[in-house]
């Protein structure tokens, strides 16, 4: 389920069944040197999790991702929002991110790290190959969380 009007609606109504909730963590970089692999991490990122999504449609919801900077990086307010989306019914709240310095927080958020990979130049078919890969890595760590 995404955050949106009309899943939201269906989030409702079934609550009991919708416990997770998968939130992106994304590192925004403006400077020029960077700004590239931050805009393609970001495609990553999103594409993964869109993906992730329509696998386990009933079972999670996508929530909007907390994009940061170097100077808005604040574990505290991550903490907030895992506090917020737990308050609210999600049993299990789960951080996904290309940013490797989010791993230092695992004893308090569930995090899952994966490298990005550059989409832009694939073609559909390829990019859906790599997808379904990564997929294959996130499916362990979402049912051992689950059983």
């Amino acid at each position: 389920m995404f955050f949106n009007g009309n899943d939201v609606q269906q989030f409702q109504t079934q609550k009991d069944f919708i416990d997770t909730a998968l939130v992106p963590l994304l590192f925004l970089e403006f400077d020029d040197a960077r700004i590239r692999q931050s805009s393609s991490a970001t495609d990553f990122l999103m594409s993964l999790t869109a993906f992730v999504e329509q696998q386990f449609k009933g079972r999670l919801m996508l929530v909007p991702p907390f994009s940061y900077t170097n100077q808005t990086k604040d574990g505290l307010a991550v903490n907030l929002l895992k506090e917020e989306l737990q308050s609210t019914g999600f049993k299990y709240v789960i951080f996904i991110t290309t940013d490797h310095t989010w791993t230092s927080h695992s004893e308090q958020l569930d995090v899952i790290w994966l490298p990005p990979i550059p989409l832009e130049s694939m073609d559909k078919g390829v990019k859906k190959t790599v997808l379904e890969e990564q997929l294959k890595q996130i499916i362990p760590v979402l049912t051992s969380k689950w059983y």
